[in-house]
């Protein structure tokens, strides 16, 4: 079970993005892209076939999963995640500062 998952609120803690929010768009192994961060230009070349005109594309780009921390609404800042068995045997993710479960 991964920390960080698609559709989670993180926040970047290193880097030059260091401060900025969004939504994880997508995890691909130990990277996560992240809404409206780590912006890159791609210069694209037109592809007839697929519609596409070329130009210069500006598009997020990953960052290492090190350099993110979940969102807690609750004390609005980043926090560490741990996990825990419910006694349903479910194991879910929880905030560590709090014991708060992340996942509903």
């Amino acid at each position: 079970m991964k920390r960080i998952k698609k559709g989670d609120q993180v926040i970047v803690i290193a880097g030059k993005n260091k401060g900025q929010r969004g939504e994880v768009l997508r995890v691909v192994d130990d990277r996560v892209v992240v809404s409206n961060v780590n912006l890159v230009k791609r210069h694209t070349k037109p592809n007839p076939q697929a519609n596409q005109p070329g130009g210069i594309v500006e598009r997020e780009a990953s960052i290492h999963v090190s350099n993110v921390m979940l969102w807690n609404p609750a004390s609005s800042r980043g926090e560490r995640v741990g996990f825990k068995t419910l006694e349903d045997g479910r194991k879910v993710r929880v905030f560590r500062s709090s014991g708060e479960v992340v996942d509903i």
